[in-house]
């Protein structure tokens, strides 16, 4: 299912993968059905893989929006974590149809009693409310009935997606008490659209589900959304791989190749029709995103930011969660503000740049939002950039964002975790045990102190047994200011940070010393300083390389040796003033991390 590089080189899903499975009934598995005419039916289900990690939380809110039901998913070897109950709110929210199941069953590390006892304290002993038929809709949703099914109706069901234990009883669960995509054939066409991808030959393929009606190879279709009309050129299915079919209809989850070649007139959320029924109401409308961290990217070289720009088009069709507008600078050129919705994400984001599309970027230092009211004016206005910030004397009150922070982790590591969120500058709210051995800590804390290595460090100090969602709560006034990292004297902006007055000493230092380890050392000794406003707050240097230039003399009058010596001193003084120090890329993200 993970089909990207990125996916399996680090072991996590960063995009959702829709697939389809054709099911067929096993007759001599244990769930006994009623019916035995119809044990070998064959059942349709369009499955949607979709991410764990917070970062990627709408990828997670576009997928439940397309389906009727949803298999909570929960690692016996790690338990109830943040990100599960953030989806799992976002599940509830939908009013879908929840199975919750257990995996890895099969492992020594696994604690699948304290899992199920964390699952049934989360959702109640009765949680799945939902009966195999409704009343009065027996036709329509199946003509048999699980037994099981039926007497558990808050069962738990325990898999080993490796060995296939129980996933032949969690399969038939789906079928029983996930009701079947409602929708009529003989309808006017209608579809949402919740992902989308650029080929260069098809034009913008929209990841579509059916509502109503159907569509096929030739048809005109019109996008509510951004008015734009096309000609199918091609439908199909997910396995996971594109699979073309003749057409597709109500219920089913496929593709269309629209042959769009602007990627803007695609957009996710949209609705498709038929052209001759373009008037029809939008479906759905999905929430838009709130991107938390903000980042500039600039091409090294001037001439390829016409491909950056085709480049983040392109990948937003495919990342619907990515923000971005143009702008410019004077020391970098010209280049665009991106959000994000975390620092994963933006790691994600530029890698892909750089391996899909062959970028080579300069990405500056991360930073969150801010807000402030200048002593002239009555309006609050908002800073996305240090640059942006006007001068002190100006600013009448700073605001920042802050976050709602969930942490569950066993009740071992609670000492550790607390002292890690009291580093932080936030505000204690409440613990709630979950289970016996674990614990769900909720604090308030800045969004500055989450974005950088948080999670990191706090996978360090539980042994990676934590985790942690969060969600942004206010805008809070803070005693703030800009720092500024100059380079061999001159004013690196990508480098600049909004940061605490207070901690502004300690920042400054930390960061020169970690510039000072991540340059390259150069023919002529480099400064490195950290100040704020025309104050200098800390300062290191990269000593000059040194080359002895007296090495092949082997005797002789000392002064040839001193002649040597001092012509090597006036190159070097020559070089200190004219020399210019490219900053490796890396340097803007190992800069953040402490």
């Amino acid at each position: 299912m993970d089909q990207m590089e990125l996916e399996r080189e680090k072991g996590i899903t960063i995009k959702l993968q829709p697939v389809r499975m054709e099911y067929l009934i096993n007759p001599k598995s244990d769930f006994h059905i009623s019916n035995s005419e119809i044990a070998n039916s064959k059942y349709t289900l369009n499955l949607i893989d979709t991410p764990g990690h917070v970062d990627f939380s709408y990828e997670v809110s576009r997928s439940l929006a397309a389906v009727e039901g949803a298999i909570l998913l929960v690692d016996a070897t790690q338990g109830v974590q943040a990100q599960t109950l953030a989806n799992l709110y976002l599940a509830q929210e939908q009013n879908l149809v929840i199975i919750p199941a257990i995996n890895k069953i099969d492992m020594a590390t696994a604690r699948v009693e304290e899992t199920e006892k964390e699952i049934r304290q989360l959702l109640g002993k009765d949680f799945c409310v939902d009966p195999p038929l409704r009343k009065g809709e027996e036709k329509k949703i199946s003509t048999f009935s699980f037994a099981k099914v039926a007497e558990e109706a808050g069962m738990i069901y325990k898999i080993s997606a490796k060995e296939g234990i129980g996933v032949e009883e969690l399969l038939q669960a789906v079928i029983a008490k996930v009701p079947p995509p409602k929708g009529d054939p003989q309808k006017p066409f209608a579809a949402l659209i919740f992902d989308s991808v650029y080929d260069s030959y098809k034009g913008v393929l929209a990841y579509v589900r059916i509502f109503d009606g159907q569509v096929k190879k030739g048809d005109r279709i019109f996008l509510l959304g951004s008015r734009a009309q096309a000609e199918v050129i091609e439908v199909g299915i997910f396995k996971p791989g594109l699979v073309q079919k003749e057409f597709l209809s109500a219920g089913e989850i496929g593709y269309i190749a629209t042959g769009l070649k602007n990627v803007g007139l695609c957009r996710v959320g949209d609705t498709v029709t038929n052209f001759v029924s373009q008037t029809k109401q939008a479906l759905i409308s999905y929430k838009e995103p709130s991107p938390m961290v903000f980042a500039s990217f600039y091409p090294s070289a001037d001439a390829d930011f016409d491909h950056l720009k085709d480049s983040l088009s392109k990948l937003k069709l495919n990342d619907a969660a990515l923000m971005f507008e143009p702008e410019s600078s004077e020391a970098l050129g010209r280049g665009f503000k991106c959000g994000f919705l975390g620092m994963l994400h933006l790691e994600i984001v530029s890698e892909r740049l750089r391996r899909e599309y062959g970028l080579d970027l300069v990405v500056t230092t991360p930073n969150v939002v801010y807000k402030i009211k200048e002593k002239a004016k009555d309006e609050e206005r908002t800073i996305y950039s240090p640059e942006d910030l006007p001068d002190p004397s100006r600013i009448d009150k700073i605001k920042e964002p802050w976050i709602a922070l969930e942490v569950i982790c066993p009740n071992v590591y609670l000492g550790a975790v607390m002292k890690l969120l009291q580093s932080s500058g936030g505000v204690y709210k409440n613990i709630n045990y979950l289970g016996a051995e674990r614990v769900i800590i909720l604090y308030e804390a800045p969004l500055r102190e989450i974005i950088v290595d948080f999670y990191d460090r706090l996978k360090s100090i539980t042994s990676g047994y934590a985790s942690m969602s969060y969600q942004l709560e206010d805008w809070r006034p803070g005693d703030l200011v800009k720092m500024d990292i100059l380079v061999a004297g001159e004013k690196v902006a990508a480098l600049s940070r909004i940061i605490p007055r207070v901690s502004a000493q300690d920042e400054g230092r930390a960061m020169v010393k970690k510039l000072k380890d991540i340059l390259p050392r150069q023919l002529f000794a480099v400064a490195l300083q950290a100040a704020i406003g025309g104050k200098i707050i800390a300062r290191e240097t990269i000593p000059a390389m040194r080359k002895d230039v007296t090495g092949y003399l082997y005797g002789g009058d000392y002064s040839r040796k001193r002649k040597l010596l001092e012509k090597q001193k006036r190159g070097k003084k020559k070089m200190k003033a004219i020399g210019k120090l490219k900053i490796p890329q890396k340097a803007f993200l190992e800069i953040l991390k402490r």
